[in-house]
């Protein structure tokens, strides 16, 4: 017995180390690009708002929670999209509150009829790291940590990203947490938060009809933190009569840059995930996504579950949209 729970709080420690150190994960970003690239501000090319809600390895004492709210519109003809993006990550006894605000300049390129455009985006905001001493339990119990109950710090934060995209294919590369990164061991000394390491994001996918009622969408993303486990996202969705989206995905681990002392636990596939999306009514959509574990972890949880929210605000003297499929 002791044996096993040695093992599990092992994996738990591992995973829930890896995870405080990365971005929050999430799987439906496909639906909404702004997530992880302030580029894709505009793309829709009208007031477009969404919310996702993810509680990670359900079951498990103080797994990832994750909430966002985004909302992004155009202006100057097109030529500019803005975007508010907030979040709230909680895990274990540490909490994260993130605010962006993000621009991108976006360039027309070849066919207007194949809506072709280039867009640069950059994002500036904030990162309120907490810590609730309160929730650990240390072997010291004189830690300052409990004494003071409560720890937090607030960084000022930069993104960056390049988007390019027709009605067929789109293709994005982003860089996250620039500041944060540089500014944590100014702000956190006594190491109290784990270091928010800077990520990349490379991710592109195309359209393919099938017929009249039918279109394929694949696509990937590489997800790199130069540090830990580096993941590959390979996805495929299925559009059905331009209203329900039915998909999957495959996440494993994508290490092609070396990294020292990484567990060899964190080198193994991670999960496998159903996706939906359904337009209940023409500017309303609803998403649902479980991912299934596949590693060690995957015993002693019962999966993670996400839903998602996004209204699109049509201004009545709006010309004729290309349907946005990315």
């Amino acid at each position: 017995m002791k044996a096993y729970f040695i093992t599990f709080a092992s994996i738990v420690l591992i995973n829930l180390s890896a995870r405080a150190q990365q971005d929050a994960q999430f799987s439906q970003y496909m639906f909404n690009g702004i997530y992880i690239n302030p580029a894709y501000a505009g793309y829709r090319e009208q007031l477009n708002l969404s919310a996702f809600y993810r509680n990670q390895w359900t079951g498990l004492d103080g797994a990832p929670q994750t909430f966002s709210f985004a909302a992004d519109a155009t202006a100057n003809n097109e030529r500019v999209g803005l975007a508010l993006q907030l979040m709230s990550d909680k895990i274990g006894a540490e909490s994260n509150t993130m605010a962006y605000l993000n621009y991108s300049y976006r360039i027309p390129i070849g066919d207007p009829d194949k809506g072709g455009r280039l867009a640069l985006g950059i994002g500036a905001g904030i990162v309120n790291y907490q810590l609730n001493g309160s929730k650990l339990d240390p072997n010291d119990a004189a830690d300052p940590v409990l004494l003071n109950q409560r720890r937090s710090i607030l960084l000022p934060d930069a993104r960056a990203g390049i988007y390019y995209s027709t009605d067929r294919i789109y293709a994005g590369l982003s860089v996250d947490n620039i500041l944060v990164h540089y500014m944590h061991e100014n702000k956190d000394p006594e190491h109290y938060f784990p270091e928010k390491k800077m990520h990349m994001y490379l991710t592109a996918g195309g359209l393919v009809p099938l017929s009249e009622s039918f279109l394929l969408k694949p696509s990937f993303m590489w997800k790199e933190d130069f540090a830990g486990p580096g993941s590959l996202d390979l996805n495929a969705f299925l559009l059905i009569v331009e209203k329900i989206w039915i998909g999957a995905s495959y996440r494993t681990a994508f290490n092609v840059i070396k990294k020292k002392d990484l567990d060899p636990a964190l080198k193994k596939p991670a999960a496998f995930v159903m996706l939906a999306e359904i337009y209940v009514a023409q500017k309303l959509r609803i998403g649902y996504g479980y991912d299934i574990p596949l590693n060690q972890l995957g015993d002693y949880n019962y999966g993670s579950h996400e839903i998602s929210l996004g209204y699109f605000f049509t201004p009545r003297k709006a010309r004729m949209l290309t349907p946005r499929y990315f």
